[in-house]
């Protein structure tokens, strides 16, 4: 390896290529960053150390680059010709290149590419790490295709190629193959990535979840200490591998010898748990680059939670971290669980060791991790694996949602969330794995003082509230509101089948809680339905008179064991409901079991076969007797303690059924949208005006560019420009103020309707302009906007606004003042599906105006789903607009389209930190 090591570099705020961490195919990690003159030497160690038929592959000859080469390489003067990526490793304890990838400008549009990989980390994935940063980066830079000449024996960079995903052409030649490849993703080029980064995510966590040994550096003497508590939590649940305690000043704890550093411990480490001082912790962890352990449990606080200088040091701690080719858990976090039987491990301070089962969990707060992992123990919620991610500086949900997707023994999935790292990546990670297995989350900081504590508590911003309940409905990701309802929501989802609809069957032996449950589920959209005479009939034969038989089937409180046998049996047989709640009210403490016992049985009859399947949730409503929870709770049933809470959870299973049958929406291209013109637009005006609202002008041009539907008219910047303009358009026609500075022109009676003639046209251009100038500012009149009158239809609205953390949050609703009188408006995170576009205009309360309603026409629903598929576009291929409001939109008849009346457009410079979908 090189004795010349490459500057190290502590990743760009941003995280996006090329500067970032990448994980190899075998879960290490290594740091891609362009390359700068002062890695020359390290760059030169790296070629002389290739082998000679590694460098044969790259430079078509043995012998080592030139000094003239290595600087050319290094050389960042002309990036948009140019450039050099390098991946980095520490080694032996010291950084060094693994990894180089080069493209340089063979024509305004074609990159030549090059690359060389360490032979010890060939066949890793760094190749095609490398060649998909370099495309990116080429990308950006205005290249579309690239371009390689390689030796023809040169089978590992063709394998890199034709595995990439990109678009390719070979031909061979005189022993020399060369490949020519589009560096624009495809569909074909996303989706490998995607499985590439599953495989290696998944990788590059299975040493924390199936480690064969563990160091628990910074254990004590001292009960009260985390670390003796570390310690004896992995003895307590019998971890099944090897456990080395490391403390420079102690010989033996609880039983087992003590290492005094990491570096002597005689045999391998999987997964090390560092409860140091926060100044001690990057010490240790230098000590972990030289074990070459895998995966690191940081529990120590003191870092990013806690201001600038813990930011600082948690930067260098995970820019070593990444660097070294492991991944890390925290820091400030409470560890992490694995209840598999061949496993046991508990990994954390908490002396609470859940029962196995298949529920998977992640938590941002430590504390709250304390609380969760005792919860589920007390309500028998088996746990697969659970992790308190903590500050997430490396490993984050995103990467537990992968490893899960996959994870045999998990079927469902709880997250409590404080905030987001990468909302949008979330977003595309959660759609997928929602296919396969239910995500419920828990997002704290819905109110203002929330948001405020979770900033603190998790050194991240909080987000949009809007933006938050967008993500998870087209994420199909399950919203729990508080911590009983997530668990209650994990019990059932981790044993009932998910409802065929939203019809329930209430099964109870008192009125009260019965009436309580059937209001419950009228507000979670669920229906009570009253049952046939069949059905009525069938129940009598075995009830007294008194009982009621309509739905809820009241028992009475005289109820049997066999009474309820039946009653469950009686319900579940039939295709009157889609679910079944079992209320049950103690009478005495002696009782419930034979109750619950009664209750199961009923179950032994319930269909099995595809489709018929139906989820029963009992309420068991007894103060001082467990026997009947025991009971359903061992036959699987999940039980409450409230008659509320069934409906909260049928309600919300029955939404992600709903969500799973629905089709995959597409988002569809629209060929007469002038993007290229969009955007130059857009850059112009930033170049000339800066951050600001688009002129009434450049808004119109930008619309009619995108192929939105505008009324004929135009800008005009004169009184005799406004009379010629309704002259050739016909009157009548409608007039409004051209202005960036106010939004509500009606508000400065800056719009005037139904204008007869050109001397009103006149008229009101310069009444417009006497008003400014009452006010000293007629500057900011930049004309006025004459347009034909537009009568009829049914006022709608769009809007968007940039989210700091989700991107674009796209809005409708009824247009004009309702928006904000009523505020029905609906939300989704662009880049929009037809489907969702489809569901945001059926979403709003005033849906039914659109449908036609009292003698007034519907409106042209397609019109307005293609409205709002070219906005989402618009602002997702151009994403300097930050702000866009179209109101009132004026939806006319089906087949008659729509027309935006006015629109207001506010562009900015991008930020580094904006989130991208990629």
């Amino acid at each position: 390896m090189s004795r010349n090591p490459p500057v190290p570099v502590v990743p760009e705020a941003s995280g996006r290529p090329p500067a970032g961490p990448a994980i190899l195919r075998d879960g290490t990690t290594t740091f891609i960053r362009p390359a700068q003159p002062a890695d020359e030497a390290a760059l030169q160690d790296f070629f002389s150390h290739l082998s000679p038929a590694a460098r044969q592959f790259r430079f078509f000859s043995q012998a080592p680059p030139s000094r003239q080469e290595i600087a050319s390489l290094c050389d960042r003067a002309q990036p948009h010709t140019k450039q050099t990526l390098l991946a980095s490793r520490f080694i032996d304890d010291g950084l060094h290149i693994i990894g180089v990838g080069s493209y340089a400008a063979r024509d305004t549009r074609t990159a030549e590419v090059s690359f060389a990989v360490a032979d010890e980390f060939q066949a890793k994935g760094l190749g095609t790490l490398l060649l998909e940063a370099i495309a990116m980066l080429a990308v950006r830079h205005g290249f579309v295709r690239l371009w390689a000449v390689m030796q023809a024996d040169n089978v590992a960079m063709r394998e890199v190629f034709q595995g990439s995903g990109y678009e390719i052409s070979e031909r061979l030649g005189n022993g020399h193959m060369e490949v020519e490849l589009s560096a624009l993703p495809t569909p074909f080029s996303v989706e490998r990535k995607d499985v590439r980064d599953r495989i290696a995510t998944v990788a590059s966590l299975r040493p924390f979840f199936h480690p064969r040994s563990i160091a628990v550096i910074g254990v004590s003497r001292d009960p009260a200490h985390i670390g003796y508590r570390l310690l004896e939590t992995l003895l307590d649940s019998r971890f099944q591998g090897d456990i080395y305690p490391v403390n420079p000043s102690a010989v033996e704890i609880q039983g087992l010898r003590v290492w005094p550093s990491l570096r002597d411990i005689p045999g391998p480490v999987d997964l090390a748990i560092i409860a140091v001082p926060a100044a001690a912790v990057m010490t240790v962890v230098h000590d972990c680059t030289a074990k070459e352990v895998r995966a690191l449990v940081v529990i120590t606080a003191g870092f990013a939670e806690t201001g600038a200088a813990g930011r600082a040091l948690q930067d260098q701690l995970v820019a070593h971290v990444r660097q070294a080719g492991m991944r890390m858990v925290g820091p400030n976090c409470f560890g992490l669980v694995n209840t598999d039987p061949f496993v046991r491990l508990n990994a954390t301070f908490g002396a609470a060791f859940p029962p196995h089962g298949r529920v998977a969990m992640s938590s941002q707060s430590g504390a709250l991790g304390l609380a969760i992992l005792s919860t589920a123990r007390r309500l028998h919620l088996g746990i697969s694996s659970f992790v308190s991610i903590g500050n997430t500086a490396d490993i984050s949900g995103n990467d537990l949602l992968q490893y899960w997707e996959h994870d045999s023994e998990t079927d469902v999935i709880l997250l409590y969330l404080e905030s987001f790292g990468n909302p949008r990546r979330f977003a595309k990670l959660a759609r997928r794995v929602a296919q396969r297995k239910p995500i419920v989350a828990l997002k704290a900081g819905r109110s203002r003082a929330g948001r405020r504590a979770a900033d603190s508590h998790t050194a991240a911003l909080a987000a949009s509230e809007r933006a938050v309940d967008a993500l998870f409905h087209q994420a199909g990701v399950i919203r729990a509101r508080t911590l009983d309802e997530m668990f209650a929501l994990g019990t059932a989802l981790a044993t009932q089948p998910l409802p065929r609809g939203r019809r329930v069957g209430i099964i109870t032996n008192a009125g009260g809680p019965a009436i309580l449950c059937a209001d419950a589920c009228e507000d979670q959209g669920l229906t009570v339905p009253e049952l046939s005479a069949n059905v009525n009939a069938a129940l009598r034969a075995f009830l007294p008179p008194t009982a009621g038989v309509k739905n809820p089937v009241d028992l009475i409180a005289s109820a049997t064991p066999d009474q309820y046998r039946r009653a469950v049996a009686t319900l579940m047989d039939s295709d009157e409901v889609d679910a079944v709640i079992a209320i049950y009210v103690s009478i005495s403490s002696t009782d419930t079991s034979e109750m619950a016992r009664g209750l199961c049985d009923g179950l032994l009859t319930r269909p099995t076969g595809p489709g018929q399947a139906k989820p029963v949730i009992a309420c068991w409503i007894s103060e001082y007797d467990r026997g009947g929870r025991d009971v359903l709770q061992q036959a699987r049933v999940p039980t409450y303690a409230l008659p509320e809470m069934p409906p909260i959870v049928l309600g919300k299973m029955a939404a992600y059924a709903e969500w799973l049958a629905l089709p995959p929406g597409r988002t569809p291209e629209f060929p007469n949208m002038d993007l290229a013109q969009c955007r130059s637009l857009c850059r112009t005006a930033l170049a000339r005006d800066g951050a600001g609202w688009l002129s009434a002008d450049d808004a119109r041009r930008m619309l009619l560019a995108a192929g939105l539907p505008i009324p004929a008219g135009g800008v005009a910047a004169s009184a005799q420009q406004a009379m010629k303009l309704a002259r050739n358009l016909g009157f009548p026609v409608a007039a409004k103020l051209a202005s960036r500075r106010f939004v509500h022109k009606t508000e400065i009676g800056g719009v005037r309707l139904n204008l007869q003639t050109e001397t009103e046209v006149r008229q009101t251009f310069e009444e417009f302009h006497q008003r400014l100038a009452q006010t000293h500012q007629e500057a900011a009149m930049e004309g006025m906007i004459v347009q034909p009158m537009i009568s009829g239809g049914v006022e709608v609205m769009v809007g968007v606004t940039q989210d700091p953390l989700f991107g674009p949050l796209i809005a409708f609703g009824l247009g004009g003042i309702h928006v904000e009188i009523l505020g029905d408006v609906q939300f989704r995170i662009g880049p929009l599906t037809d489907r969702e576009a489809s569901e945001m205009i059926r979403g709003i309360k005033g849906f039914r105006l659109l449908e036609g309603y009292r003698g007034h026409a519907a409106a042209d629903i397609p019109a307005l789903e293609e409205v709002l598929l070219r906005i989402s576009r618009l602002v997702e291929e151009i994403p300097e607009i930050s702000e866009m409001d179209l109101n009132p939109i004026f939806a006319f008849a089906p087949g008659q389209g729509c027309r935006i009346a006015d629109a207001r457009i506010h562009v900015a410079p991008l930020d580094s930190s904006r989130p991208q979908i990629r």
